[in-house]
């Protein structure tokens, strides 16, 4: 029974060990990042499959296998339509979205329909063939998890994913809906420029303070442009008053279609229209999906080059009919045909400075991070409007994975790390609108009050309460004051409506409580907008007021008053409810983000009330017999107190944007990534059973070849193996029906079974000396040993008897033993053949090792607990008496400073010196004595 315990417990931390990795994924649109970090091993980078430390973000399917990366790349030049990359902005986008429609521009050879239920984007190879945009970013987290488990060897379930800071409510749910399919536990979203301001700040910990510092994050991606403007502080928790760093974004800019694509992609319509303008063929360039494909990729190598040159030559064979294309391409034509993108490269950091209300005197440093800054042009550009140098000592394609998975280990149970507070902010401010009758026939009026205003920060929790509406109503929460956004951008968030809220039976519930209302607070409701940008209608309920007996029990509060005031208890402030004075329109109100309790229902009474009943029972209480009770006692107990009543609304919430994946559509989307996965779970193992098999029967005809291996086989056992191998050989490369991985799995072991035979006699002669002479050596010293031990036995020294003769005895038989055994089988196994079967084996020799290896462990442990015997007490008061008397007798009979003082301590004395008591002698400090050195003294 122990044992299963204990082995229950071993699996049980070894399942926790292997779920304890987290990871962090940065898919970008050109390029995915993948970090991870485990238990003892710090935060790094996974590698892929071709131990480089980023991927390509583009995925393909040829033939019903599924590829990815550079291989994806590759079947992305012959067939054009079957790979499919720069997904990350198409997710959340219905088909009319200009987003969408910049897409197809950018890449006319994918057919692109809208999803029958959603009308999303769906890319539609055939009538077979055909994937949404979740269903391939899913399988690119598929990739990204096994990349980071191949890395850390466990398991990962939970990660943190960096988004864009523009992303709307929709992409941010598309992508959670992506990462679900995935089989992904996503801890947080977190936007790519908050990752990198986490990242530099926790290497730049020590130079972080009380005071403010300002810092201006500057990114071109593949996609997209952004600046951040953060701030950098020591700040006091006022909970814990801990003192922690904290840095919060405090302005954000955008351009969502400018960055290295575009450049890339002007570079592409340049190279067509030079070859097209050589007129060497009638056809067009731009015509041919795979000619433009050969040209995207060359105008990406090309701009790459001419980052770190100043000119360089595009060459690309065969780009049409069997036509060669070179071209003499210089920066400064780069940098004329991008003449209007490089203007737009400083607004984004103009709008981050304009919404953080700060200027440029103020900012400590512009730092850059992402693969566009690496463009000459574009840090010439900001550097001519900021005046001052560019940081450039963050990876720049590295940073935000690294923060991302910092957040990720602070998020994890599995981790601890130092505490670093990231406070993002709001891009697209929410308010919330609805209708009011005023009544008296007026006209029904149109209220807007805003929720989250724009840098709000984030998570963040708000309330509203509503006071007039006496019946069933509803509410929406919309995007609000978008006017610093161009019209691009507004269109490309979609819907501008978040969510609609649909209040239902409220009449009902104001009647039934409307005979003990004392004060109506009104109906509130809470909204939370979380760490990942997501906006929830998280609790509605009715709040008011009623009288109550004080001796009545709180048992007769409803379940369902106690519920709401328990939810209501996450957001409402300490005293909320205290309000006397009613409020005339319905506002906005800021809880507590901290999630504490509010007081009891002791706390709710009101201070005076509190107060005599903190008098009363601080007196002291009087004889019922002498006093009587009074009126006023009784009517004491009968007092009324006000206590609050919080009832849950029925309310039901609606998304008003484009619906993320769910339902029957996301069941059947799992069910066609698992047949995916599945599949190529299967492919890859028929590979890796194929290979193995040629693998081993090239390796056993080349082995028994070699003269070392040849001499342990006899001559039947290698005819066997090599007409085996022929056998198997041949049939190896016929085409089978159905090929399966077991096939090969079982031949492969059948070779083994053989082949094994002289493999492990060749082994056995090559590693047998070495065991030899290990244990020789182990002889040897066990030897010298044992002749210490003889003189540490009670026969030899007696005060210093460690070992009993018997355990010298046994190491001594021991040794013996092994010895003669190691001759004797020495000399038995020389006399054999080398392809004959193996006598003396390198497993018997470890086990005469370990036999040893016991034997001295035991004695050498006992010598460490071994201590001297004390010396009985009755020799130590001997010694003393015997002491005593000489000093007696020098000192002179007049000299009592030996004996005791009192008739008591005759009596106590001899008792305590019978007791054998540890000796304990301090050193006295400052003594010649002391300073002596052991050897003289």
């Amino acid at each position: 029974m122990k044992l299963l315990l204990a082995l229950s417990a071993l699996l049980a931390a070894i399942g926790l060990s292997q779920g304890a990795a987290v990871m962090s994924v940065d898919l970008g649109t050109e390029w995915m990042k993948v970090g991870v970090v485990s238990p003892g091993v710090p935060m790094e980078i996974a590698l892929n499959r071709e131990s480089k430390r980023k991927t390509p973000a583009i995925l393909a399917f040829r033939n019903g296998v599924r590829t990815i990366g550079e291989d994806a790349e590759t079947i992305g030049i012959k067939d054009p339509s079957s790979a499919y990359g720069y997904l990350l902005d198409l997710l959340g986008k219905t088909i009319d979205n200009p987003v969408v429609d910049l897409y197809r521009k950018r890449f006319p050879y994918y057919n692109i329909v809208g999803d029958p239920e959603r009308n999303t984007v769906v890319f539609r190879k055939s009538d077979t063939e055909e994937f949404s945009v979740e269903e391939l970013v899913a399988q690119m987290l598929v990739k990204a998890k096994q990349f980071a488990q191949e890395s850390t060897q466990q398991a990962i379930t939970e990660c943190v994913l960096t988004v864009p800071g523009y992303f709307g409510q929709a992409e941010r749910e598309a992508l959670l809906a992506a990462a679900q399919l995935a089989n992904l536990k996503v801890l947080q979203l977190i936007n790519d420029y908050a990752a990198v301001a986490l990242n530099y700040g926790v290497f730049h910990r020590g130079e972080i303070n009380e005071t403010a510092q300002y810092f201006l994050f500057y990114d071109m991606g593949a996609y997209k442009t952004s600046a951040a403007v953060v701030s950098y502080q020591l700040v006091k928790d006022k909970q814990t008053k801990e003192v922690n760093p904290v840095v919060q974004v405090l302005g954000v800019g955008f351009d969502r279609s400018l960055g290295g694509l575009e450049i890339q992609l002007r570079l592409r319509d340049y190279l067509a229209a030079e070859f097209n303008a050589l007129k060497k063929t009638k056809t067009d360039v731009t015509t041919s999906p795979r000619a433009l494909a050969k040209l995207f990729k060359e105008a990406g190598r090309l701009k790459n080059v001419l980052s770190a040159n100043t000119d360089h030559y595009a060459q690309i064979e065969n780009l049409l009919e069997d036509i060669d294309f070179k071209l003499a391409v210089s920066r400064e034509k780069l940098e004329e045909i991008c003449a209007d993108l490089w203007p737009r490269t400083t607004k984004p950091l103009e709008q981050a400075l304009a919404s953080s209300h700060l200027s440029l005197d103020v900012i400590n440093q512009v730092i850059l991070f992402g693969g566009g800054t690496r463009v000459p042009r574009v840090q010439e550009t900001i550097k001519a409007l900021i005046k001052q140098e560019l940081g450039k000592n963050l990876n720049a394609d590295e940073s935000a994975t690294m923060g991302a998975v910092y957040k990720a280990a602070d998020l994890s149970a599995g981790f601890k790390v130092k505490k670093f507070v990231v406070k993002d902010a709001v891009l697209y401010p929410l308010q919330v609108s609805f209708e009011r009758d005023p009544g008296d026939g007026a006209a029904v009026k149109q209220v807007k009050r805003v929720l989250f205003a724009l840098m709000n920060p984030y998570p963040q929790k708000k309330v509203i309460t509503f006071n007039k509406h006496t019946d069933d109503f509803e509410f929406f929460v919309n995007y609000a004051d978008l006017d610093r956004y161009s019209q691009n951008d507004i269109t490309a968030l979609g819907s501008l409506n978040v969510t609609k809220v649909e209040l239902k039976q409220v009449k009902e519930l104001l009647e039934k409580s409307k005979k003990e209302v004392v004060d109506n607070k009104g109906i509130k409701a809470f909204f939370y907008l979380d760490d990942s940008g997501i906006f929830r209608c998280t609790n509605v309920e009715y709040v008011y007021d009623k009288q109550k007996l004080e001796e009545e029990a709180d048992e007769d509060d409803s379940t369902l008053s106690k519920l709401g005031s328990t939810l209501s208890k996450l957001f409402t402030k300490d005293g909320e409810e205290k309000k006397d004075k009613k409020e005339d329109t319905e506002q906005v109100e800021e809880p507590s983000a901290t999630g504490e309790e509010p007081p009891k229902a002791e706390e709710d009474k009101p201070k005076q009330e509190q107060a005599e009943e903190e008098d009363a029972s601080n007196k002291e209480p009087k004889s019922e017999e002498n006093k009587p009770e009074s009126g006023d006692a009784k009517e004491k107990n009968e007092t009324m107190k006000l206590v609050t009543v919080k009832t849950p609304v029925t309310y039901q919430s609606q998304l008003q944007f484009t619906a993320p994946l769910a339902g029957t559509g996301y069941d059947s989307s799992l069910a066609k990534l698992t047949a995916i996965n599945q599949a190529e779970e299967q492919r890859v193992r028929l590979e890796s059973a194929f290979n193995a098999l040629e693998s081993h029967i090239i390796e056993v005809q080349q082995k028994l070849d070699e003269d070392s291996y040849a001499s342990c086989v006899t001559a039947e056992e290698k005819e066997k193996l090599l007409a085996e191998c022929s056998t198997l050989g041949e049939w190896l490369y016929e085409d089978l029906e159905d090929p399966k991985a077991e096939i090969y799995e079982d031949k492969l072991a059948q070779l083994k079974k053989l082949s094994n035979v002289f493999l492990a006699r060749h082994w056995e002669h090559e590693e047998r000396p070495e065991a030899i002479k290990a244990l020789k050596g182990m002889l040897e010293h066990s030897e010298k040993f044992l002749a210490t031990g003889r003189n540490l036995t009670k026969e030899t020294n007696p005060e210093k008897d460690v070992y009993t003769q018997v355990e010298i005895d046994t190491l001594a038989k021991v040794i013996d033993e092994t010895s003669t055994w190691l001759k004797t089988e020495t000399a038995a196994q020389k006399k054999l053949a080398k392809n004959a079967d193996i006598r003396l084996t390198v497993k018997d020799i470890t086990d005469k090792m370990g036999l040893l290896d016991r034997e001295i462990k035991y004695l050498v442990n006992k010598s460490k607990i071994w201590k001297p015997k004390a010396k009985p007490a009755a020799d130590k008061d001997k010694k003393k008496d015997k002491d005593g008397e000489e000093a007696t007798s020098a000192g002179g009979s007049g000299d009592d400073s030996a004996k005791p003082e009192t008739a008591e301590e005759q009596q106590e004395q001899p008792e305590v010196e019978q007791e054998p008591v540890e000796e304990i002698t301090p050193t006295p400090a400052g003594t010649d004595e002391d300073k002596t050195p052991h050897s003289e003294l």
